[in-house]
């Protein structure tokens, strides 16, 4: 990150925040913290992560090539996939310091896959396009952002045409920068996918270089620039929001604001919010956007949650054991659009 003026009250707010994250940086080495900062949400990847327990027919690895060049992703494959067998995808992107193995530890979600019966999908960024893992999300003046949103394409494009997936059940989530990306992506092609679940991100349209999007991640977001109209014969993927009150990297209003512009784009109106609390989880708040009685977008904000993945693994970083699981709330929200679908 260049530096600036101290004379300035921009200068003094990043500042006060990288004296606050490097602290963090005790952990995971202070010139990394810094590069994350420069480029995205998320502190550096710890040297190591426990991977999932899969057998090697179950969590596979594989290359995809597209705009941005070559992406590496892992795939996890329910056991006993039958030939007459069309089973969903889920599509998962990691945030910055994380891969593959990383997220699919953190959120667990391949223990769902495996219950349910779904393909999870998780493409993986190159350390060459950004130090720290993370996916560009916000850069699309010079247009690498939607390079590498046609790279996951093709990632997701190849795992149709060689798995028994149902096209007509695709979903995207993501975490932090994954989030981002995961939006950018459904805004593009709002045709291939039923839902979208962003966890601890930025809506798209409201960053376009690195600078911008430091500034929306302190909440000091500039003018938005409007998304493209949704084409009248395709249907808008609902968007589930999951954000945490004590969010200090991605300031919490971010949420807020992914859900209200997403259901703007159909005229959706917010319902009454509500907060649902179970045991010795944190609580939420949950506001619903619907249209003719279909919901569009959920904001879900999760009182005391930082910017971790909300149910994750205790052993892991980036995850907040105490709950609600975001895991179970995807998959849910998910499922329910995969029914819509096919009634």
């Amino acid at each position: 990150m260049a530096r600036r003026t101290r004379t300035t009250a921009w200068s003094r707010s990043v500042n006060k925040v990288l004296k606050t994250m490097t602290q963090t940086a005790v952990r995971v080495g202070t010139k990394a913290l810094k590069e994350s900062l420069r480029v995205a949400p998320l502190p550096a990847k710890p040297a190591a992560a426990k991977k999932p327990r899969a057998s090697s027919t179950e969590w596979t690895a594989g290359i995809a090539i597209g705009a941005a060049g070559p992406r590496r992703y892992r795939l996890y494959k329910p056991p006993g996939v039958r030939k007459t067998e069309s089973l969903p995808l889920l599509v998962m992107l990691h945030g910055c310091g994380q891969d593959a193995e990383a997220l699919a530890a953190s959120s667990r979600m391949n223990t769902i896959a495996k219950r349910e019966r779904f393909f999870v999908l998780y493409p993986e960024q190159d350390r060459l396009s950004n130090v720290q893992g993370c996916w560009n999300w916000y850069d699309t003046r010079n247009g690498r952002a939607q390079a590498e949103a046609h790279s996951i394409s093709a990632a997701i494009e190849q795992i149709c045409l060689t798995q028994r997936v149902d096209r007509k059940r695709i979903a995207l989530a993501g975490i932090s920068a994954g989030a981002g990306m995961a939006v950018l992506l459904a805004t593009q092609h709002p045709d291939r996918f039923r839902a979208i679940a962003m966890h601890s991100g930025i809506a798209t349209g409201v960053a376009h270089c690195s600078t911008s999007a430091i500034k929306a991640m302190f909440g000091k977001a500039a003018t938005p620039s409007p998304l493209p109209p949704i084409p009248p014969d395709v249907q808008l993927p609902a968007l589930l929001v999951i954000h945490g009150t004590a969010d200090r990297v991605v300031a919490p209003a971010n949420g807020r604001e992914a859900a209200e512009r997403w259901a703007e784009r159909v005229a959706a109106k917010p319902g009454k919010p509500r907060t649902v609390q179970r045991g010795t989880r944190y609580a939420a708040t949950i506001t619903d956007y619907r249209k003719d009685g279909r919901p569009v977008a959920t904001h879900c904000e999760i009182i005391q949650l930082a910017h971790a993945w909300s149910g994750g693994a205790a052993s892991q970083p980036f995850s907040d054991a105490k709950g609600p699981d975001a895991s179970r709330m995807i998959w849910g929200f998910v499922g329910k659009e995969f029914c819509r679908e096919t009634e």
